[in-house]
């Protein structure tokens, strides 16, 4: 078994692998399998020459991050790819896959695997967040409109030399964050995400990102960027605004879904944190997109 350590280069390999199935979970994006060897070491292997399978290691040990992307589905490449894991993991039970789209859990099942809940993704129709018509977006409406009456704006496009500035209003965004919870874990989700961002903006056009920023007085106090998913999915990957100005996070948000052509937006997972939650619900999705985590029975 030839492992490969992730590279920009290996990324029309897994576009081709990525295509054999239509999936709704972000998970399935080389920009988002990339962006986080901020904090992983990322390897993939072809099991059979059929099946790709991408590996997470730290310090704590190895996973994978997705199901074996392959055409038809293969017992053995799941068998071989937890004796990988369970060679490098010295606690077996570290050993799983994450990302497991609900179509596929019977399948894991059938074969003996363990089943278990993760985050759903929030998947909304694009049209909604655009129009924000109706009770439901009451509130988001108030707030955009409050936004373009009292501010002096303008918006463009997200380009490679903005990094800097947005990383710097990042840095304040999250200062702010601190204060108003000074959770270690949430703090440690809050320093996670500066290490994500900066590995998306060193390689925003290779990654093929696309995003906006909103300028008060010329400064940027607002951005926001993602990538396609397929054809009818994009997914907003983040949205960082100044928290002091009031109703721009819901301005940047519909101006930039105003200004996409799919039917439906990601809006990612809340991360089990209980304000994202309700956030993400306030937009009304259209549905929670399941993910699994595959384990073995003890």
């Amino acid at each position: 078994m030839k492992i490969n350590k992730l590279t920009l280069k290996d990324q029309s390999i897994f576009t081709r692998y990525l295509g054999f199935q239509r999936e709704e979970l972000a998970a399935f994006s080389f920009a988002n399998i990339y962006i986080w060897r901020a904090l992983f070491d990322i390897y993939w292997t072809c099991i059979g020459k059929s099946s790709l399978c991408v590996f997470f290691r730290d310090k704590i040990g190895c996973f994978m991050y997705l199901p074996p992307l392959e055409k038809e589905k293969h017992p053995e490449a799941i068998k071989q790819a937890f004796m990988f894991m369970d060679s490098i993991n010295k606690n077996k039970d570290i050993s799983r896959i994450e990302n497991v789209p609900q179509e596929d859990l019977n399948y894991y099942r059938a074969l003996g695997y363990l089943g278990h809940n993760k985050y759903p993704d929030y998947l909304c129709l694009r049209r909604d967040l655009d129009l924000l018509r109706g009770n439901k977006f009451k509130s988001q409406r108030a707030s955009y409109n409050y936004f373009i009456k009292h501010y002096d704006f303008s918006v463009a496009r997200l380009l490679p030399q903005d990094a800097a500035d947005c990383l710097k209003l990042f840095n304040l965004w999250l200062d702010e964050r601190k204060k108003q919870n000074t959770d270690a874990v949430y703090c440690g989700m809050l320093e996670d995400s500066r290490k994500v961002i900066q590995e998306a903006f060193a390689n925003y056009k290779k990654l093929r990102l696309t995003g906006v920023v909103v300028r008060i007085n010329g400064q940027i106090r607002g951005f926001t960027f993602g990538y396609p998913l397929h054809k009818d999915t994009f997914c907003v990957l983040y949205e960082i605004t100044d928290l002091s100005v009031k109703g721009l996070a819901q301005f940047i948000f519909r101006q930039f879904c105003a200004g996409l052509k799919y039917k439906y937006i990601n809006i990612m997972d809340d991360s089990g944190l209980e304000n994202l939650r309700k956030v993400k619900l306030s937009y009304k999705p259209e549905r929670l997109v399941a993910s699994y985590i595959i384990t073995r029975d003890a």
